[in-house]
């Protein structure tokens, strides 16, 4: 049954407009009569029956609401160094899939893209798109927030004093993601992965000065996209409900 979220709580009578509504007539060929599940802003997942089936808009009402839980029980939010071409889509759609509730795209000393502020605003309202569809796709209650993009100062400066913040680092790292995860119990993590370059020495000091966990994945040099991804489903198994 097809999913879709809702910009208010689960109410009796529902109202979906856009580009959803679109998609429920046009792509889907939906009618009145059939069914689709549907997920209010605090998560909660209902059974809904369509009622009206227009190009722009597609009026339903509220079967049932559905107990069950798709979200995992930690908060895990990757800031990603931003990659070349089009990587950052591809980490976006999986690391939504595994399960993390946020991405914050991140310039690092060695990132070679660069975006003027217009650029930056696209990209995120596209990535936020892709978040969105994988949302779906994967049976998500959520709808992962793709933050702005944002320097690995500003990241660290706003990070919740209750979050453990660990850095992937190819560099001389001591301790494995394992090791350090066997470590600690906090409900809300936050991973930092570097772009094609990595990070540099300064950086890793910078987050060292906000005790972050500096970690390595193993002997092996990993791209951007794959540390990324090994690291949340690492994280997620260790932690939360992957496996």
């Amino acid at each position: 049954m097809r999913r879709f979220f809702l910009d208010d709580v689960l109410q009796q009578d529902i109202t979906i407009s856009g580009p959803d509504a679109k998609h429920i007539g046009q792509v889907l060929r939906l009618e009145p009569g059939d069914e689709i599940l549907v997920v209010g802003k605090d998560g909660e997942v209902g059974r809904a029956l369509l009622r009206q089936v227009k190009t722009t808009l597609v009026e339903a009402s509220l079967l049932e609401k559905i107990n069950e839980r798709h979200e995992p029980l930690i908060e895990v939010w990757l800031a990603q160094g931003l990659p070349k071409a089009d990587k950052m889509e591809y980490i976006v759609q999986k690391a939504v899939e595994l399960g993390a509730c946020g991405i914050i795209p991140m310039v690092a000393r060695f990132s070679t893209v660069q975006y003027d502020e217009t650029k930056r605003r696209t990209r995120v309202e596209r990535w936020q798109k892709i978040a969105q569809e994988a949302a779906k796709q994967c049976g998500r209650d959520r709808v992962s927030v793709i933050a702005p993009v944002q320097t690995l100062d500003e990241i660290l400066s706003a990070v919740d004093p209750e979050t453990a913040v660990i850095m992937l680092y190819e560099g001389d790292a001591r301790q494995g993601l394992k090791e350090i995860l066997s470590n600690l119990t906090a409900r809300s993590y936050l991973l930092l992965i570097g772009p094609e370059g990595g990070f540099s020495p300064a950086e890793v000091e910078l987050c060292q000065s906000h005790s972050a966990h500096i970690a390595t994945l193993g002997p092996r040099i990993l791209r951007t996209e794959t540390a990324a991804l090994a690291a949340v489903a690492i994280l997620m198994y260790q932690n939360g409900d992957l496996g």
